[in-house]
C-alpha cells in the first residue's frame, strides 16, 4: 500500500495507474459485454462514422469498432503478461549464468548473449512462424528472447556488483546454496532494473503485436487485438483516418503508461527515494 501510495502522489503515477486500471477493467468486461456482437456485421453502413449505435464507427465489413478494441484489449493484456514473464524467467536465468562462481559458465554466457542480441525479433518470429504458422505464442516467444537478452545485459552489472558484496560471501561461507543466494539476495538487489525494464518489455510487447500483426505473422485473423484492427484498416488511412486513430490512440497511450509506471514504481519500491520506506526499515 506504502508504494502505491507514493505512487499515486506522482502526476505520472496517477496517469500511468488510470490507464492500466481502465484498460484491465475494460479487458474483463468484454469477457462478459461489448456494445455488438463481434461476429455481427452490416454491409449497408461499412466504414460508417461514429453514431449512437457505433461509438466509434465500424469497419470495412460493417463490424463495430468499439466492440472489437474492447475485445482486443484482452488479447493485448494476455500477450503484455506472456511476454513479461517469458522475459522475466529467461532474462533472470541469464543474468545467473553470468554471475554464476564458475568463470567459465559466466565468461561463455556473456559471449553466447552477445552474439544472441544481434538476432532482431522481427527474424526470430518470422522463423518461428514458419513451423507454427500466425499465432500469440509467436509473439510471446520472439519478443520474450529478445526483451530476455536485453533485460539479463543491462542487468548484469548491477547482479555483479550485489554477487561481489560482502553479504552474499558471508551467505555462501555458511553454508547457503547458489541458487538460495541469488533469489534472496542479488535478485532484490536488481529489482530497480529489472523493474524499468520489464515495463519497457511490456510496452514494447504492444507496439511488436501490431507490427508483427501487421506482418501477417502475429495475431491470426479472426482474433480480435489492437494491431489486428490497425492492420484491417491502416490501408484506408486516407479515406477513412477514424477507424485507424482509434486503436492507434490507445496503443500511444498505453504504451506510454506502461513506460512511466515502471518508473514511478521503481522510484516508489527504493528505500532510498522514497522515506516512507525507509522508516519501515529502521
Amino acid at each position: 500500500m506504502i508504494v502505491l501510495r507514493s505512487m499515486w502522489r506522482r502526476g505520472e503515477g496517477k496517469f500511468a495507474l488510470v490507464v492500466l486500471s481502465l484498460w484491465l477493467l475494460v479487458a474483463l468486461v468484454s469477457l462478459f459485454w461489448t456494445p455488438q456482437p463481434l461476429l455481427a456485421t452490416d454491409g449497408y453502413h461499412v466504414w460508417a462514422k461514429p453514431s449512437a449505435a457505433h461509438w466509434l464507427g465500424t469497419d470495412g465489413t460493417g463490424a463495430d469498432v468499439l466492440s472489437w478494441l474492447m475485445a482486443g484489449s484482452r488479447t493485448n493484456l494476455l500477450i503484455v503478461i506472456l511476454t513479461v514473464l517469458f522475459a522475466g524467467a529467461f532474462g533472470l536465468l541469464l543474468v545467473a549464468a553470468m554471475v554464476a562462481r564458475n568463470t567459465a559458465l559466466a565468461g561463455a554466457s556473456v559471449v553466447v548473449i552477445d552474439a544472441l542480441i544481434s538476432i532482431p525479433t522481427v527474424l526470430l518470429a518470422l522463423i518461428l512462424a514458419v513451423p507454427l504458422g500466425a499465432s500469440i505464442t509467436v509473439i510471446v516467444v520472439a519478443c520474450g528472447f529478445g526483451y530476455g537478452l536485453n533485460l539479463a545485459r543491462v542487468a548484469r552489472p548491477a547482479a555483479l556488483l550485489a554477487a561481489r558484496s560482502s553479504y552474499v560471501e558471508s551467505a555462501l561461507a555458511a553454508g547457503a546454496s547458489g541458487w538460495w543466494t541469488f533469489v534472496r539476495h542479488i535478485v532484490p538487489n536488481t529489482l530497480p532494473v529489472l523493474l524499468v525494464q520489464l515495463s519497457l518489455s511490456a510496452g514494447t510487447a504492444v507496439l511488436a503485436e501490431s507490427g508483427l500483426t501487421y506482418l501477417g505473422i502475429g495475431v491470426p485473423s479472426g482474433v480480435p487485438s489492437w494491431g489486428h484492427s490497425l492492420a484491417t484498416s491502416v490501408k484506408f488511412i486516407n479515406v477513412y483516418p477514424l477507424t485507424v486513430l482509434w486503436p492507434g490512440l490507445i496503443v500511444t497511450i498505453v504504451v506510454v503508461a506502461l513506460n512511466v509506471f515502471g518508473d514511478v514504481l521503481r522510484d516508489a519500491a527504493d528505500p532510498l527515494s522514497n522515506p516512507e520506506l525507509r522508516e519501515i526499515r529502521d
